[in-house]
């Protein structure tokens, strides 16, 4: 019954305002000294520090520095201009470049907010001039941005890997396919968006345009090569690969492509530095809230409640998704990972869910909840560039979430989709 109480003091404020970190602390701490006393306290600050110290959170603030140098110098513009030259014969070509763009950009940064600020700037208002609706604008450039969470590398998949004890690299490497079949189905939508409403082709194919762009762009291109290829070809582990993707772009922006200047490097410091405390703060009162659900057996309560209605996996994945999807909707991505993870993972293993399996549903779902109002923080970012208003952008963003939602069902119903290359990689 405590329980209770705490998450729907937890929901209150929330919806009060109050910063979600602070929220998910006070409620951990007061629920902690209402079931052992005030000596609780000084277990809780030992989990505060213990939570926000785990070696592969590391690559977190990493990546999000590593996205905030490439919106300060120009990579991000000379990958649209090659994937304009790369895609944009097609008919509606923007669109077509706006999901090419995310793809190269979720490769490098792992976080949608970024990839968002970074392409949104520079597509959204050349999407408007072309004749898209700055709605439907919007709504590409953030589910796009949404799905690139699912291509490696990924914080959600970050995140959820330190918090379940589970391989981040096969995470990563069983998001590529789910991710691809996704852009796919973007592609699609932006062809019948396209025809519906008479949009052109936006160049003519040329290979010499083509040549000349990735030549341009070529230290750009390289970024995930570097990244990734590290990564998978276990030169590197996915902290140390965060740490590769800094250098790489200072590397790049400071000698090569000789636009990132100091004043400019200290505007991405401090945007790093922000967004960086944002997320930590909530992984540190996170871990707090996972003691307090521990000591009080919740996963172990709602795993027993779960197995004895069923233990067939695929209903059980039925219950978990109508879950998270609505949570999705009222809490961020990082918040909605810490707060289920703890007390789903239990339920995951008892029922013999593989965990990589249900880390990339857990993403998907991630991703989901950044499209879904009323919180929808990618789509409210995206909003804010295009100056739209959320809901007639929602309305214009429901196929693009019927993509997103399709590719969660087929991952969720037949698991070797993501599986697949980790089996054949690692297993």
């Amino acid at each position: 019954m405590s329980v209770l109480f705490g998450f729907i003091a937890l929901f209150a404020l929330i919806l009060l305002n109050v910063p979600i970190a602070v929220a998910i602390g006070l409620v951990a701490i007061v629920g902690m000294v209402a079931d052992n006393g005030f000596v609780s306290v000084y277990n809780a600050a030992l989990t505060l520090f213990d939570g926000a110290t785990n070696f592969p959170l590391i690559a977190i603030p990493l990546f999000i520095l590593a996205g905030c140098l490439m919106n300060t110098t120009s990579i991000s513009r000379r990958l649209i201009d090659f994937c304009l030259a790369l895609v944009g014969f097609i008919r509606g070509g923007l669109a077509m470049v706006n999901v090419t763009v995310s793809l190269f950009f979720a490769e490098i940064s792992g976080s949608a907010v970024a990839d968002v600020a970074a392409t949104g700037s520079v597509l959204i208002p050349a999407m408007k001039k072309r004749g898209f609706k700055p709605q439907f604008a919007a709504a590409l450039t953030s589910s796009t941005a949404s799905l690139a969470i699912i291509i490696p590398p990924s914080i959600p998949m970050i995140l959820y890997g330190a918090l379940s004890d589970t391989s981040i690299v096969q995470l990563f490497i069983a998001g590529v396919i789910p991710g691809l079949i996704g852009a796919g189905l973007m592609f699609l939508v932006c062809y019948r968006y396209a025809l519906k409403y008479g949009i052109p082709k936006e160049v003519a194919f040329s290979l010499r345009n083509l040549a000349r762009s990735g030549k341009e762009a070529g230290w750009a291109l390289m970024l995930p090569v570097i990244i990734l290829g590290g990564i998978f070809g276990g030169f590197v582990t996915a902290t140390e690969g965060a740490g590769l993707a800094v250098v790489a772009a200072l590397v790049i922006g400071t000698l090569v492509y000789r636009d990132l200047e100091m004043s400019q490097l200290y505007d991405a410091l401090m945007e790093g530095v922000t967004q960086t405390a944002t997320v930590m703060l909530l992984v540190a009162t996170s871990a707090v809230l996972g003691l307090h659900l521990t000591e009080t057996e919740l996963p172990q309560k709602l795993t027993m409640a779960v197995t004895q209605v069923t233990t067939d996996p695929i209903l059980v994945l039925i219950i978990i998704n109508v879950m998270l999807f609505l949570l999705g909707m009222f809490l961020h991505g990082a918040a909605a990972i810490i707060l289920t993870v703890p007390i789903l993972m239990p339920l995951v293993n008892q029922v013999g869910i593989d965990p990589v399996h249900f880390g990339i549903i857990l993403t998907l779902n991630i991703a989901l909840g950044q499209q879904t109002p009323p919180v929808a923080s990618v789509l409210a970012t995206s909003c804010a560039i295009a100056k739209t208003d959320i809901w007639s952008t929602t309305r214009a963003n429901l196929p693009l979430i019927g993509v997103l939602l399709l590719v969660l069902l087929l991952v969720t119903y037949i698991p070797a989709i993501p599986l697949t290359l980790v089996e054949m990689f690692y297993r």
